[in-house]
């Protein structure tokens, strides 16, 4: 049976009536969830509806069962949500929800720039603290299968499945460590709060979606993880993007009755931008461990430093500084010389024959009638990495070299097992100067304008 006869068969069950589907189509998605569209039609009437799916099979059905009732008690707790139509164990041997479909932009980065938005960019930082605190009102008791961590625990758990030994994670789970903030009793926690889980309409938040990360722990994480540098797209504005943290904190308050304190909220930034950090690296392993030969999840590797370099501006550790890209000035040279061939090889080089691919690429040329689209963009991107590589790696592996033999160890692996045993203390200027350093250098190659993205103002 395809999914559009299944799709008809338990929608006729649901609504007592015979139903016609369209052929779903599918939307953006993740990996482990498939997103779809499609129309039904009962007694003369049509709704247009949106299937989610996770496509792990059997072992996902916990997990989506929770997820619906979750948004069932979302909605009857006031909090915007498309409606729950219907939800099963298989479809297509894949538990699943259906809900209706809501209009509206979800892009961050349209809903930054685009004039239609203007007027609620100037809302949204208190429209999603006052959805935070509608979500903090259902109580966790209620909802059987919500799990809880204890939080560095959980980054533990991250950091030694996916990664190896990091200095900067070190850094940032000795500071969370260091720095403990008081307790508050449990809420549930949506746990994928921000700029691109939601609805937006021109009048502001029309639906929150994604609750497949939903557990119980403390409602401030909602709000630290919505501050996350990852969310803002370029713009200074520290939550989402589009507006402060004070203006986040109104809107809880205002709803919940309480106001968590700066250090609350910072602690949970803190942990939050760490939690991307590790997240990014498990996004790479998808490719690196051999699930998925992805570009997409490759670049990502070489990426982790962004992550990297925002949990260091958020431990106050370093600043944002503007970096010329070593491409600009060989690029600049190139558009004269075209590339001198190296002995034995003609003319271009090997760099301009890389310049030229990714060029190609950024324009979208390659691909179904000339649009590369993303994935070209992608593959442009990981060209200009290969090419930074090229020409910097020996200045910047002597660097590395040089930091990693002043602190007396070889490895970075070496410097991240002595923070962690504190063999040797965080604080100490040396090591955080090599650390930052590293960091940087990373981002020299993998995107050096990321070094001059505005960090968020302090507030108050």
């Amino acid at each position: 049976m395809t999914d559009q006869e299944e799709i008809e068969t338990r929608l006729t069950a649901a609504w007592g009536a015979p139903v016609t589907a369209t052929v779903p189509s599918a939307l953006p998605g993740g990996a482990s969830r498939q997103t779809m569209r499609f129309t039904a039609e009962a007694e003369g009437r049509s709704r247009d509806l949106v299937l989610r799916r996770d496509l792990s099979g059997p072992a996902g059905a916990e997990t989506m069962d929770l997820e619906a009732k979750v948004m069932a008690a979302a909605a009857a707790a006031g909090v915007p949500v498309p409606e729950l139509v219907d939800s099963g164990a298989s479809l297509g041997g894949n538990p699943y929800i259906v809900m209706s479909h809501v209009e509206g932009e979800v892009i961050p980065r349209r809903l930054l720039r685009d004039d239609a938005y203007a007027t609620a960019r100037e809302t949204l930082a208190a429209q999603f603290g006052a959805i935070a605190a509608r979500i903090h009102t259902m109580s966790p008791d209620t909802l059987d299968g919500l799990g809880r961590q204890d939080p560095i625990a959980a980054l533990r758990a991250l950091a030694e499945r996916w990664d190896s030994p990091r200095p900067s994670v070190e850094l940032g789970i000795r500071w969370l460590e260091d720095h403990p903030v008081p307790a508050v009793a449990d809420t549930v926690v949506h746990g994928d709060l921000r700029n691109g889980n939601a609805i937006v309409g021109p009048e502001g938040i029309r639906a929150v979606l994604d609750w497949e990360l939903v557990h119980r722990g403390d409602p401030v994480e909602d709000l630290g993880w919505l501050c996350v540098k990852a969310w803002r797209f370029g713009s200074a504005l520290p939550v989402g993007g589009f507006g402060t943290r004070a203006q986040l904190l109104d809107g809880y308050e205002q709803v919940a009755g309480w106001r968590p304190t700066d250090a609350q909220l910072h602690w949970w930034e803190v942990y939050s931008t760490l939690r991307w950090v590790l997240i990014c690296r498990q996004q790479a392993a998808v490719h690196l461990e051999g699930e998925e030969d992805s570009l997409e999840h490759a670049v990502i590797g070489r990426r982790v430093c962004e992550a990297e370099f925002d949990l260091l501006l958020a431990l106050g550790l370093t600043r944002p500084e503007k970096i010329e890209d070593t491409l600009a000035v060989v690029d600049a040279a190139e558009s004269e010389t075209v590339g001198t061939g190296a002995a034995p090889h003609d003319a271009p080089d090997a760099d301009h024959l890389l310049a030229v691919v990714e060029r190609t690429l950024a324009r979208g040329e390659l691909g179904p009638q000339g649009g590369g689209g993303y994935l070209a963009r992608v593959a442009a991107n990981a060209l200009r990495i290969v090419r930074r590589e090229l020409l910097l790696s020996a200045e910047v592996t002597e660097r590395h070299r040089g930091r990693l033999e002043g602190l007396g160890f070889a490895t970075e692996r070496d410097l991240a097992e002595a923070l962690r045993s504190g063999a040797v203390t965080p604080v100490n200027p040396r090591v955080v100067e090599a650390v930052v350093g590293t960091v940087r250098d990373k981002l020299l190659v993998a995107n050096p304008a990321y070094l001059g993205r505005p960090d968020a103002p302090e507030e108050g």
